[in-house]
């Protein structure tokens, strides 16, 4: 029989990679989305039909994690076999301006989503998107045995959820799993995120539509890893006898001037003539160094990320370029073709996305 999946977040980077995933697979895929004045769906259009049709395998539900009953309502609907939890308010350095909807959203609306499942007494397994950010100042590499020390709003609602997920595990035997992810980055990455401020700036820059870029602290290093093999490692978690908790990361850290250095030079520009710091930018507490020991999910899910650091700058400033009606180098293309990753995940498709952003 066909599977059926509950996304949350499917509109973003990761739901939006983790639907194509799913479709590609055979199941029928149900997605949360937030009731706005805008439509913000432009990452999973090309993959919607209208539910009226025969064959359609994708379908979109109104919703918010901030009510409890509308999302019991919804699983009692639709019975998944499987609920990917992505969804969130999960921006760090915003997290700081609005933490009580933060905490609100990101921690409580995942306690909201096990209490649904809970409620319902529908059989599913659950997959938590839990942040390598809780670590926080804890020494690197971070493992999963590696104690939690939070540094902002967010990555304490992140600790908050990761923490309900385990004790519903514990307390009333539900399938449910920590995906513990570092940095994971595409072209489909939000704007207001460091790396692609960046690969979207050099585009800009270019095209002559943007002369400079302002950024924070550029110290801090983070394992940055390809998004598109990151969701297949959250569908493996959900296919293992018993449920556990992963970390997931390249095991290699980069900090923001690297990336920097990576993006401005593939296109033959300094970034140091064109990048300012604004303090602004800075958090009130900050993280310097996350880097993932990712042994149990290499050895248990045989999952092995293959995008190296460089590779995956050239994707995105690829896109970006694209996205402008750019000619870009290529090497982005070239790098998802050697990959085997030019199939599942087109860059033509990402590259549409991006044309749909505000």
């Amino acid at each position: 029989m066909t599977k059926r999946s509950l996304i949350t977040g499917i509109t973003g980077q990761d739901g939006s990679y983790l639907a194509e995933l799913l479709l590609g697979k055979g199941y029928e895929v149900h997605g949360l989305i937030r009731k706005a004045s805008t439509f913000n769906t432009h990452r999973v259009d090309h993959l919607f039909a209208d539910p009226h049709e025969p064959g359609a395998g994708m379908f979109l539900h109104y919703g918010d994690l901030s009510d409890g009953s509308q999302l019991t309502h919804l699983i009692y609907e639709v019975e998944p076999d499987e609920i990917y939890h992505l969804g969130a308010q999960s921006h760090v350095r915003v997290s700081f301006d609005i933490p009580e909807y933060t905490g609100d959203i990101t921690g409580l609306g995942t306690m909201r989503i096990l209490e649904a499942v809970r409620r319902s007494g529908v059989k599913t397994r659950f997959y938590q998107a839990s942040s390598s950010e809780m670590f926080g100042a804890a020494a690197a590499p971070q493992s999963e045995q590696t104690p939690f020390r939070p540094r902002s709003p967010y990555a304490a609602a992140k600790v908050y959820a990761y923490w309900m997920t385990v004790n519903y595990r514990e307390g009333y035997g539900l399938f449910a799993c920590n995906g513990i992810l570092f940095n994971h980055e595409s072209p489909r990455r939000g704007e207001t995120f460091v790396s692609r401020k960046i690969t979207r700036a050099v585009a800009h820059i270019l095209a002559g539509k943007q002369q400079g870029l302002y950024l924070g602290k550029l110290e801090a290093k983070r394992d940055w890893g390809f998004a598109p093999e990151y969701v297949e490692a959250m569908w493996l978690m959900l296919q293992q006898s018993e449920p556990l908790d992963y970390i997931l990361g390249t095991g290699e850290a980069h900090s923001v001037q690297e990336f920097l250095a990576e993006a401005f030079g593939y296109v033959g520009l300094d970034w140091a003539e064109h990048v300012r710091i604004d303090p602004r930018y800075f958090r009130p507490t900050d993280v310097d160094l996350l880097t993932a020991d990712s042994t149990r999910a290499r050895q248990l899910l045989g999952w092995n990320p293959r995008v190296t650091f460089g590779d995956l700058v050239r994707i995105m400033v690829d896109a970006d370029m694209e996205a402008l009606g750019l000619e870009p180098p290529g090497d982005g293309k070239a790098c998802l073709r050697r990959y085997g990753l030019d199939g599942p995940f087109r860059t033509d498709i990402a590259v549409e996305a991006l044309k749909g952003e505000p």
